[in-house]
């Protein structure tokens, strides 16, 4: 059985994980081949193979060891690799086409100049051959592949009439779609036990869709992947740009095989506005949609990848940057598997423009450098499982998706926001009273408004605040401080201190941000690095310590 170790330098620096291969599902989770079934969870990078040079990006701006390692040290375990039908089914155009030839075509000399002095082993290799280059290399810096065919003609993606939106159109034959599925999921077949998922097809879309023809192809090209590479997973997308899989509630898509189906959808905030109304409201409203559409399917233990969502990296989108903070409420509180788009800091040639930036990008235009550490760092908190591994029994940790941090201890009896790994683990109780599991005694309780929460002795629920969720968003929680004024918990962004303030738009009033008293109460079994406790009690006498 062979063994791959997935170090995260950017949020784990000194943690090593271990998978088996091949994965497999249980329940709604992804699990790798060991004895215990242990949960691996994607969270992914896209790197776009699919444009017009039908080659990977970003190869004329750096070594590739350098970028898997720069996926690496980022955090990531696996890359959605995307690629073209045509570099599976067009011989003349996989197999004879070298990358040089393909940059020329398209008068791309810098990009070959570049390839000459990063990449030059590649330059001259069949674009098959490059393909099957960043595959390995990936492998062997332990990260996870997973297949995507984007579309069939090598091009940016996507719009409802360019001919690769749905089965029937000008670029989407079934029959060579499901030859070409065939050809690349075999080519990996017991050669690169990195490669541990397909994705059938990318965004269909367009006049042609529907709901008949879905299932028919869908299930075709299934049961191809499966039968000449049983062990990838085989993922499969819905309708309506990847974010309909309504349909599936009266009617499950059956295959032959067992626990290798995973479902996919795509979520941008660009796709609605998430400003002009209540961002309570918004975000209420948007995660109701998706569980309606998608997220159901995790209910009925099947798994559910986001296999694409992504925001301007540049950090002055404020309806991209609204819509992340939403994302990451409802990522942690699912703990989706996940794909960030994108890896690429500008394309060889797009839509005409040779060298075109990309401003959601991870990497900067000459991908050497994070093109926005704070934002990579916000999303690193979802990174790592905070379910399905049974390091610990069921608890609830306090999360802040608008930075990805959790409600630590600063003090005994004071807060703030640190790492989630070394969160609090709180208990609700059904008098509304939030205190710690692991140090019972303690309840949270508001005082002055602007003033920090503290943490109280515990000897009743009188001696305690009462909390409830209030809002849209079911974010804000609420509580009376000791004058009897209703306040929400909010952070004191100076110096991340837990505080209370009044509760922020509730009602109305488009311009106003209730963000920074978002919490979300996330179910977690993670371990957690901790301190010794700051209060510990012997059973045998009434002495505390401190």
């Amino acid at each position: 059985m062979e063994k791959f170790f997935f170090i995260s330098i950017f949020l784990l620096p000194y943690v090593i994980t271990t998978f088996a291969f091949p994965l497999s599902t249980d329940s709604h989770w992804i699990v790798d081949d060991g004895n215990k079934g242990r949960r691996v969870k994607l969270t992914c990078v896209n790197w776009p193979s699919h444009l017009e040079t039908a080659v990977a990006e970003g190869l004329s701006k750096q070594p590739l060891d350098s970028i898997a390692e720069k996926i690496v040290s980022m955090g990531f375990n696996c890359v959605r690799l995307t690629w073209p039908l045509y570099l599976a089914t067009d011989e003349s155009f996989s197999d004879i086409m070298t990358v040089r030839q393909s940059l020329r075509k398209f008068r791309l000399f810098e990009a070959v100049s570049g390839f000459q002095t990063h990449n030059p082993t590649i330059l001259d290799l069949p674009l098959i051959k490059a393909f099957q280059e960043v595959v390995s290399c990936l492998g062997k810096h332990r990260v996870m592949v997973i297949l995507d065919n984007h579309i069939s003609q090598p091009g940016w993606c996507c719009s409802d009439n360019d001919g690769n939106g749905f089965f029937g159109d000008k670029h989407l034959n079934p029959q060579v779609w499901i030859k070409g599925l065939k050809k690349m999921a075999s080519m990996f077949a017991n050669v690169s036990s990195n490669v541990v998922g397909m994705c059938l097809r990318n965004e269909l879309r367009g006049p042609k869709q529907n709901i008949k023809d879905w299932y028919k192809y869908m299930r075709e090209g299934a049961e191809a992947v499966h039968s000449v590479n049983p062990d990838v997973l085989v993922i499969v997308s819905g309708l309506n740009y990847a974010t309909d899989l309504s349909f599936l509630r009266d009617r499950p898509f059956e295959v032959s095989f067992k626990r290798k189906l995973v479902f996919e959808i795509h979520w941008y905030g660009f796709w609605n506005s998430w400003e002009g109304d209540n961002l309570n409201k918004i975000c209420g409203k948007e995660t109701e949609k998706m569980m309606k559409m998608s997220g159901f399917l995790l209910e009925k233990g099947v798994p559910l990848f986001v296999s694409e969502f992504g925001i301007d990296q540049r950090g002055n989108n404020a309806n991209d940057n609204k819509f992340l903070t939403c994302f990451m409420a409802l990522a942690a509180d699912l703990d989706l598997d996940w794909s960030l788009w994108t890896l690429a800091g500008s394309y060889y040639i797009r839509e005409k423009t040779i060298g075109s930036d990309e401003g959601y990008g991870v990497l900067d235009w000459n991908w050497s450098s994070i093109r926005n550490t704070t934002i990579l760092q916000m999303i690193s908190a979802i990174q790592s499982p905070f379910q399905g591994l049974m390091e610990t029994q069921p608890k609830k940790i306090m999360f802040h998706p608008s930075t990805g941090l959790c409600i630590v201890r600063k003090s005994l009896f004071q807060l703030k926001l640190g790492s989630c790994n070394r969160s609090e683990s709180w208990r609700l109780s059904s008098h509304r009273v939030l205190s710690l599991i692991e140090e019972q005694i303690l309840c949270l309780k508001a005082y002055e408004k602007g003033k920090s929460v503290k943490l109280h002795l515990f000897f009743s629920d009188s001696y305690c605040s009462k909390w409830k969720l209030l809002s849209d968003s079911k974010m804000q929680l609420s509580s009376k401080n000791k004058n009897g004024v209703s306040v929400c918990l909010d952070v004191d962004l100076n110096n991340n201190n837990i505080v209370t303030n009044s509760c922020k738009c509730l009602l109305g009033n488009s311009s106003c941000d209730p963000r920074s008293q978002w919490f979300k109460l996330v179910t977690s079994t993670r371990r957690r690095s901790k301190p010794k406790p700051f209060l510990q009690i012997s059973p045998y006498s009434k002495t505390s310590t401190f």
